[in-house]
């Protein structure tokens, strides 16, 4: 994916970079594979505000894709490459010999007209579903199991990757994208290759409307805040009372940089191999 730049003709303009969509080759959705998208605004059932920051924006159709590679030992032919409006990924429409047709996350590499497969019979090439311990270690990887059968849960945002190191006693050492080495199940699933789009994070919207079409709200800092507003707030300026001088919170007063949120006795602490901030480089 390439991204395009604009002239500076106005000040939008001037530090804007998106998508080219060269890859896209298919506009409309596949209608069988979409459904509504029901909108929350950031409120719960009883209508209270429980995630700040959202509302409005463009309305989408949720596409459903197909995380679990269910057709195993069935060839599908990858018949486009299409845009989802819910997620950084590309999406791969693909049709299956029998002519049911699903959408799986485009990995890097992957062009129309390929034809990839899922199982434990499929090749370890780009684009195929196949278990961990049929997957040459030092091998890239998405669309990761945690839990065979439940379907992929790590690595799939665009550009997304693991790193299948090594087997032991039944069990894959996987590096995911954040650092961290942990033990999976060798009979989890995971999808061979990067996941595709990986220049989307060098995307810059260029104006605050593009992100209220995304339905993302402006946010107030607290320091800007009254007292009464939020912990960090009050004060003529920068003051060291109520200015910001302190740690750094919530609205809610929860500290904002080094409190850890992961319970001390998790049951999958024992799958973890080596955290993602080791202490050697605290």
């Amino acid at each position: 994916m390439a991204l395009k730049t604009f002239r500076p003709l106005t000040p939008s303009a001037r530090f804007k970079a998106l998508p080219s969509f060269e890859e896209i080759t298919k506009k409309k959705p596949e209608k069988s594979l979409v459904t509504t998208r029901k909108r929350t605004g950031g409120r719960n059932n009883q209508g209270r505000l429980t995630c700040r920051h959202i509302g409005g924006g463009h309305k989408r159709k949720l596409r459903l894709v197909d995380f679990k590679r269910r057709k195993h030992g069935m060839i599908a032919d990858v018949i486009a490459i299409e845009y989802d409006p819910n997620r950084t990924a590309r999406l791969a429409l693909l049709q299956y010999a029998d002519g049911e047709k699903s959408y799986i996350l485009a990995p890097d590499g992957l062009k129309v007209g390929m034809k990839i497969s899922s199982g434990p019979e499929a090749a370890p090439e780009v684009g195929n579903s196949l278990p961990l311990e049929r997957i040459p270690p030092g091998s890239a990887i998405h669309n990761i199991e945690l839990m065979p059968g439940r379907g992929g849960q790590v690595a799939r945002s665009a550009g997304q990757q693991a790193v299948l190191n090594n087997f032991e006693a039944g069990y894959a050492l996987v590096k995911m994208p954040s650092g961290e080495i942990r033990k999976l199940n060798g009979k989890c699933h995971a999808t061979m290759g990067q996941v595709g789009n990986s220049e989307h994070m060098n995307v810059s919207s260029g104006k605050a409307g593009r992100s209220r079409w995304l339905g993302i709200r402006p946010t107030v800092r607290g320091m800007a805040m009254n007292p009464i507003d939020h912990p960090m707030g009050g004060g003529n300026g920068k003051s060291k009372g109520g200015g910001g001088r302190q740690h750094p919170v919530s609205p809610w007063g929860q500290l904002s940089k080094g409190f850890k949120t992961r319970k001390k006795h998790k049951p999958s602490d024992r799958f973890i191999i080596e955290r993602r901030k080791s202490k050697k480089n605290n």
